[in-house]
């Protein structure tokens, strides 16, 4: 299939199964898309089992192997996921709260690869290195679950900017971690081993660099946008500004998700105040509205549908089971230290530790990233494990996230 026939019909599964969760499931979207999506890949291959020569989930196995998920993801569709997420978060709660923002989304994704590397090492009997890697790539929560989470589940003002701004950096963060621990586990006989001090200037670098890429850069589009009154021209600007910003920074190797997030963050709250009037304001909202829902959409299907690409193996399904409990510890740890030391000037939602380790949901960034690894003996070991962890993140964690904030949060401040 060429590029045109897979997007139709991803879209057009996307909204079948969007019509089917609507009507009969009516659960949150993304989490309905991936269980229907879920049962659907699980039917063909049970469907395969019992009339072996119909093929027909190796067929569709096939076309799913076609789509590159960790480009799709990764140089596709994140960055305007990330875009529009950071566009409509409340910046004047996130700036209360950047210094526990910043924390959990360095020291706490540094934490958590530590701790499930060490977990995972002795599970799985991987070489550290391998360990270390797959402690990187399960570390960073997903945005894009994440802020679709807190559209259904209300946490105060506070605690959701906490949230919402840690999810969008942390990815940024933990893809330099991951770059860096593939580059020395994966690098090639002959290579030099990278130093502590080579390892920190590439973090700098990466992490730096796109956090000014992306501030510059909407800077820049702002002082366009506040000069010219012309809705249709400044929709178009803010979509130049993130293929821009996150084709620039690929090709100038610094993080694009920083910088896409940096920029959004600029526009949805400078840019919103001072550059449009409120006809642009409204525009641009539902645009980037419409195209978070789109993309999600398709994103969340095609994790469900991921599966089919999987090598069956129990021992690599029941190491991914007993991962789970290691990445729910991990998170505890990456949340809970950071908050703990913040907390000695400040005071914190009450709940938040909780509240926020069982809603760190892993999704798209994880499977992309571990899709991206190069072929070897443990890389379906760790697709599989991913994945398992990431189906549970989404479906058992999201569903209960409302419990976990009944229990925690007063009545009044949260409501489906």
């Amino acid at each position: 299939m060429n590029a045109l026939d897979i997007a139709a019909t991803l879209v057009c599964l996307a909204a079948a199964f969007g019509v089917l969760n609507h009507f009969f499931l009516r659960l949150p979207s993304s989490i309905g898309l991936v269980v229907i999506a879920l049962a659907s890949s699980l039917a063909l291959i049970a469907l395969d089992a019992v009339f072996p020569g119909f093929g027909v989930a190796e067929m569709v196995r096939r076309q799913i192997l076609e789509i590159d998920f960790s480009d799709a993801l990764l140089k596709g569709m994140l960055g305007f996921l990330l875009f529009a997420g950071a566009l409509h978060v409340d910046f004047e709660a996130l700036r209360d709260q950047k210094w526990t923002v910043a924390l959990m989304a360095s020291m706490g994704v540094l934490i958590s690869t530590a701790i499930v590397a060490s977990g995972f090492y002795f599970l799985a009997g991987v070489p550290i290195l391998i360990a270390v890697v797959f402690g990187a790539l399960i570390s960073p929560t997903d945005p894009v679950a994440v802020l679709g989470l807190l559209k259904d589940v209300k946490v105060p003002k506070s605690l959701e900017a906490k949230i919402a701004g840690e999810s969008l950096f942390n990815d940024g963060v933990a893809y330099v971690v991951f770059l860096i621990a593939t580059a020395v586990a994966f690098r090639a006989p002959g290579d030099a081993p990278m130093g502590i001090a080579e390892a920190g200037q590439l973090f700098v670098v990466e992490a730096g660099g796109g956090a000014v890429l992306g501030g510059v850069a909407g800077w820049l589009v702002f002082q366009v946008m506040r000069r010219i009154d012309d809705y249709a021209l400044e929709v178009l600007l803010t979509l130049a500004l993130v293929m821009g910003t996150y084709a620039l920074a690929t090709a100038v190797h610094i993080s694009g998700p920083i910088a896409v997030v940096v920029s959004g963050l600029l526009i949805g709250h400078t840019g919103v105040k001072l550059g449009m009037s409120a006809e642009t304001r409204r525009y641009v909202d539902s645009f980037w509205r419409l195209i978070d829902e789109i993309l999600n959409s398709v994103l969340f299907l095609l994790i469900g549908l991921e599966i089919l690409a999987l090598t069956f193996d129990t021992r690599h399904i029941l190491l991914g089971l007993a991962s789970i409990p290691l990445v729910i510890a991990a998170r505890f740890m990456a949340v809970g230290l950071p908050i703990r030391v913040m907390g000695l000037k400040r005071s914190f939602t009450r709940g938040a530790i909780p509240i926020m380790t069982w809603g760190g949901l892993r999704g798209g960034i994880s499977v992309a990233l571990v899709l991206s690894l190069p072929a070897g003996e443990y890389k379906p070991l760790l697709l599989t494990a991913t994945y398992v962890i990431v189906i549970f993140s989404i479906i058992v964690q999201g569903l209960t996230m409302q419990r976990v904030v009944r229990r925690y949060v007063p009545k009044e401040t949260h409501t489906l």
